[in-house]
């Protein structure tokens, strides 16, 4: 899954995001509405990290993501 399909899927995405970094709050996932770039200045603000550590989480998520999402939906069966 790549950026765009969490943002489009942003109310099931905040949930996940939320137990990733439990600092952000129902407010402030409200307010980046799936905006990739508010996400990582969010991450940087409330927990003291660099620009860069904040976008590796970012994109670590984006990744393990994929996997729970395709993991969820059977991908791989023998159906």
């Amino acid at each position: 899954m790549n950026w765009d399909q969490i943002q489009g899927k942003w109310k099931q995405s905040a949930g996940k995001i939320k137990e990733k970094w439990g600092k952000l709050k129902d407010d402030d996932l409200t307010t980046i509405n799936g905006k990739r770039d508010q996400l990582v200045g969010l991450i940087q603000e409330r927990y003291g990290i660099a620009k860069e550590a904040a976008e590796k989480q970012v994109d670590e998520f984006t990744s393990s993501y994929r996997m729970d999402d395709a993991a969820s939906k059977g991908v791989g069966s023998s159906h």
